[in-house]
């Protein structure tokens, strides 16, 4: 359930306020073997390191399968509704990329992710338009380190 939809929205002026601030963590999100078999389905890539258990625990250091990192990025969405405030006024948001992503430790299947977001920049390109920065960390329950870090930009558009 995206639970952005249940929260008031917010000011643009209250949604600058928070630049340099975390905004919040999301809950966690469980990737097992069934969720990383449908996204290699999806996306056609069926390499025996995310979806052959028994090899992947025989010919690799992680023991088991692992996720594909781009499905590790994809939950971000999920993640930033369940984080992100509405601002008031949104007609639409986009995705507009990442100055940066990395992946940074594997996530082996079984594992619980989640997102940490603090809002970086929030600029007007346009009088209707907002560039949103936001630096994401995605952190794996029980590991010391996070499975990603990105720095994701996206665009609000007003009516």
């Amino acid at each position: 359930m995206n639970e952005i939809w249940k929260k008031p929205p917010i000011s643009l002026e209250v949604y600058e306020s928070m630049v340099g601030r975390e905004i919040g963590v999301s809950s966690w999100h469980l990737i097992d073997q069934n969720r990383i078999n449908r996204y290699a389905d999806v996306i056609e890539d069926h390499q025996f390191i995310h979806v052959d258990p028994e090899r992947a625990k025989r010919e690799t250091a992680f023991g088991t399968t692992i996720a594909h990192g781009f499905l590790t990025m994809s939950l971000m969405s999920i993640m930033s509704y369940e984080v992100m405030p509405v601002i008031e006024g949104t007609t639409m948001g986009v995705n507009y990329g990442f100055d940066k992503l990395r992946f940074i430790s594997p996530v082996r299947a079984g594992s619980r992710v989640r997102g940490r977001f603090t809002l970086a920049e929030a600029k007007l390109r346009k009088p209707n338009e907002l560039q949103s920065r936001t630096n994401v960390t995605v952190e794996i329950e029980g590991e010391d380190r996070p499975a990603l870090v990105a720095d994701w930009i996206g665009l609000i558009y007003f009516g």
